[in-house]
This record gives structure tokens, C-alpha cells and sequence, in this order.
């Protein structure tokens, strides 16, 4: 017995009319695995800058947490 897992097809929003370029910046940063006070240090930013262009981000697709975070990029190829 074999199983076959069926992903439903959602179709990428594009990147360049979805997200500001800090936003794409901070949320690569937190797919990479980076933490928010990480991905500030690393944009010159407080954390509190990158909180807010998350939370932007996750309003704007409706994700809640940091691994659909991390998914969203994936399929926005950051």
C-alpha cells in the first residue's frame, strides 16, 4: 500500500506588486531562520520595524505563524 499526498494548487501572488522590498527583505530573513531581533540587526533596523512588516505581511495573506511565514516565501521564491 502506497500513499500519495495531494497538495492543492494555490497560485503564487506576485512579489513585486504584493510586497514592499523591506517586507520581501524581512521575511527572507525569516525564512532563513533568522529571528526578529536577527533579521533587524541584519536590515538595520530595530526589531520592532520588522515586527510591524510582519505583521503587515501576515494581514495581508492571512498567515499566523512563522512557519506559514516561511512557506509563503518559499512559494514567492525568496
Amino acid at each position: 500500500m502506497s500513499l500519495t499526498l495531494v497538495m492543492e494548487h494555490v497560485e503564487a501572488p506576485s512579489t513585486s506588486t504584493s510586497l514592499a522590498p523591506r517586507e520581501q527583505e524581512a521575511l527572507r530573513h525569516i525564512a532563513a531562520g533568522c529571528t526578529y531581533l536577527q533579521a533587524a540587526r541584519n536590515m538595520g533596523l530595530s526589531k520592532h520595524t520588522v515586527d510591524a512588516y510582519l505583521r503587515r505581511i501576515r494581514a495581508k495573506f492571512g498567515v499566523n505563524t512563522t512557519a506559514e511565514l516561511t512557506r509563503l516565501a518559499i512559494s514567492l521564491g525568496l
